[in-house]
């Protein structure tokens, strides 16, 4: 008999939850209005080469506003296996989620490729304003990364070496 007690009393919990459901007569949700919530689905999303760069060695992919505007962006950015940055800095921090693949960073204004530290995908990173920093793709990696960005513009990017490129091959 107490099993039959307890079987009724799961049976009555289990009706009472869909309860609401059968009073709303199954109702849908109003459609999504765009203008209110924006989405772009990844095939949409648009990478473009950075400039004075060389072919497929990073892109970047402006979600919302532009990180050399004023005010508050989102940006992805593509690092291509063989290709890091040279020790840079950035007026304001800059708050990073790797996406995909495996980033390798390090700070300090000595340039060496050797002493970066790999952040698989899921990891946070932020970077310090005004600390010299490089990161990038090292060679023989499988695939490239995709990081997201998010800080406030204007960047003004600042070389620890001006003489060199911001993109060295590795």
């Amino acid at each position: 008999m107490a099993g039959d007690s307890v079987s009724r009393r799961q049976m009555l919990a289990m009706l009472g939850g869909i309860a609401p459901l059968l009073l709303t007569g199954g109702a849908e949700a109003s459609p999504i209005d765009t203008s209110e919530t924006m989405y772009t689905l990844p095939p949409d999303i648009k990478f473009i080469p950075q400039v004075d760069a060389p072919p497929k060695s990073i892109e970047s992919a402006y979600l919302y506003s532009n990180p050399v505007k004023e005010g508050i962006y989102y940006t992805l950015i593509r690092w291509y296996p063989g290709y890091m940055s040279a020790p840079h800095s950035y007026a304001s921090d800059r708050l990073c989620v790797v996406l995909s693949g495996t980033w390798w960073i390090n700070s300090g204004q000595d340039f060496d490729p050797g002493h970066t530290v790999p952040v698989p995908a899921g990891t946070f990173v932020r970077r310090i304003a005004r600390t010299w920093h490089y990161d990038g793709v090292r060679r023989g990696e499988p695939e490239p990364v995709v990081i997201a960005i998010c800080g406030i513009g204007p960047v003004d990017i600042r070389l620890a070496e001006t003489d060199k490129p911001l993109v060295r091959a590795v």
